[in-house]
């Protein structure tokens, strides 16, 4: 019998957004996974993130940002917790310095981190969606979580309900190698299977934004709509770059947003600079994630200023690129700002 792994690389394929919206599962193979224990980790972790940590429960799943003192995300991460353990997801090509970086500000706090992605109830993390999952998932889970941002724990792993794409539920099922020995034949079976990409293809069409190593320290949080996705509480108190993050949102008028756009160009990627041909000298944008869409090109989240947004005539590159396709976003940007 195929091992759980070569099962899945056999069968992946690039997916469409249509084969998306009927039901996929995929590996997510690059994202790392910090834990913190002890019993003021979660005071320590309030103190340095965007978002509220203290009043985080065990059925919650929720989006926080960690910010250099200007105000930029160096990091963005999936979190949420147990009764004795705080989890953060980002990629894993950041998470050794991340990891670090919070760990020189812990002083005296009674909290510890380390690295949760090797221990056996994580080794493996798999990304499913679309109109299918549902009924494949409840296989194994009765009931599933029943609204987005929301987790259960469960004697087969963690699942967590994250934010939902083309009218469908999604979730991440973290599991050990041995019950993904026994459940991914199954899911094969029924559902597309996609390579880690399907996943964050998902995840754009989601409208969720992602720091990666090309983008840190790029990006306010309201620049990637992260206060719109619930990713910072203007309630919690000091953080770094707390006031930069309030004043961004209170004083003046937000000149900037990420959308959603489709590329017909490969080289569209995290960190790439795009530029408006109203004004083709300076850029008015950046690239946030991108993936392929299945269909020769790539779909991506764009943050830009709001004029080249309302102007739709953008290009990848130079004023000379490719252009960007505007697609509808699955929420509302601010109907202030635009």
């Amino acid at each position: 019998m195929s091992s759980w792994n070569e099962l899945l690389v056999q069968q992946a394929q690039a997916l469409t957004t249509t084969q998306l919206a009927v039901g996929f599962v995929a590996p997510i193979g690059d994202q790392g996974l910090i834990a913190l224990d002890g019993e003021e980790s979660a005071g320590f972790l309030h103190n340095q993130l965007t978002n509220d940590v203290e009043h985080l429960g065990t059925g919650e799943v929720r989006l926080a940002g960690y910010c250099s003192p200007k105000g930029r995300l160096l990091a963005s991460f999936l979190m949420w917790r147990n009764a004795s353990t705080i989890f953060l997801q980002l990629p894993r090509e950041i998470q050794a310095p991340v990891q670090k970086r919070l760990s020189m500000f812990v002083l005296r706090a009674k909290t510890k981190l380390s690295d949760a992605g090797e221990l056996p109830a994580n080794q493996v993390v798999l990304g499913l969606g679309g109109g299918m999952a549902e009924d494949a998932l409840q296989n194994w889970f009765d009931p599933l979580p029943d609204q987005p941002l929301t987790k259960l724990d469960h004697p087969l792993g963690t699942l967590l309900r994250v934010a939902d794409a083309f009218g469908a539920a999604r979730y991440q099922w973290l599991m050990s190698a041995e019950v993904a020995q026994t459940v991914v034949p199954e899911l094969a079976a029924k559902l597309s299977v996609g390579r880690t990409d399907a996943w964050h293809l998902s995840e754009i069409h989601a409208g969720i934004p992602q720091i990666t190593k090309a983008t840190q320290e790029q990006f306010v949080p309201q620049m990637v709509n992260f206060e719109l996705l619930g990713g910072v509480n203007f309630k919690k108190g000091c953080y770094p770059g707390q006031e930069i993050v309030a004043r961004s949102q209170y004083l003046g008028k937000l000149k900037r947003r990420t959308t959603l756009v489709s590329i017909a160009d490969a080289a569209a990627a995290a960190g790439v600079e795009v530029f408006a041909t109203a004004d083709p000298e300076q850029p008015c944008g950046m690239v946030v994630n991108a993936a392929p869409n299945g269909k020769g090109g790539i779909d991506a989240l764009v943050e830009m200023k709001l004029a080249a947004i309302e102007a739709a005539s953008v290009r990848l590159g130079s004023a000379d690129g490719a252009p960007l396709i505007f697609l509808d976003m699955p929420y509302v940007l601010d109907p202030l700002d635009l």
